[in-house]
């Protein structure tokens, strides 16, 4: 299936579906980069202090960074929210935030996202063109943990390299492909980031429902012979 297929699929899938894309764009929005500025606008007695300080404090650091290791689920989350677009469903924001009921999933997310981190940092050590092919090769990790939970992290990465042989450059041409729309987006003040945003997700979604997913009957076939 051709880029300009996936992506053709992907605003079919939003139809009707963009204004709960949206307002969870605008939701992550707020509590990735709202929340924390108020928070430390509290923390430092108001916003004269906290526009007045020349080094961000410690605890701000701290709170930063707790946060964001709180946030990956919700993120992941996010990822799936959009595959269940693809595959016509009709998600809600509630089902995204659901992923904190779940506390093995969440830490385990967690744990795959950090060590996905840490992979992809090593390999880059030893040039940029390695690391960057590592994490197209890496791309799919939680699109497997979500349809296969019963894998293992390290499985999952694994897994995810298998299926992304010889597919690897579409994925990165496909994100290329999204260059001009985010350009266009800096003349919107940044605001058209939050249709571009899901349009892009969508499309990584249905590259994973199409070009990935099909591979679970090719493995079967494989064992069954």
């Amino acid at each position: 299936m051709r880029i300009s297929e996936l992506k053709r699929e992907a605003l079919l899938s939003l139809k009707g579906k963009w204004g709960v894309a949206v307002s969870l764009m605008l939701l992550l929005f707020l509590i990735n980069v709202i929340l924390p500025i108020i928070v430390e606008v509290i923390g430092s007695g108001g916003f004269t202090q906290w526009f007045a300080q020349e080094e961000t404090p410690v605890w701000s650091d701290i709170f930063g960074t707790v946060l964001s290791i709180a946030l990956i689920p919700l993120t992941i989350a996010t990822t799936w929210f959009y595959l269940n677009i693809v595959r016509k469903g009709n998600p809600d924001i509630p089902e995204v935030f659901a992923i904190y009921k779940e506390g093995k999933t969440s830490f385990k997310i967690i744990g795959a996202s950090i060590l996905q981190g840490i992979f992809i940092f090593l390999w880059s050590l030893l040039f940029i063109i390695p690391g960057i092919i590592k994490s197209l090769s890496y791309s799919q990790l939680f699109f497997l943990l979500k349809d296969h939970p019963q894998l293992t992290v390290l499985e999952a990465f694994s897994e995810s390299k298998k299926r992304m042989k010889g597919l690897k450059w579409k994925y990165f041409l496909m994100h290329l492909s999204f260059i001009g729309w985010g350009i266009l987006c800096i003349f919107t003040l940044g605001i058209g980031l939050l249709w571009l945003v899901p349009y892009a997700g969508t499309t990584m979604a249905a590259f994973y429902n199409e070009l990935i997913v099909p591979q679970d009957d090719s493995d079967n076939d494989q064992i069954e012979a």
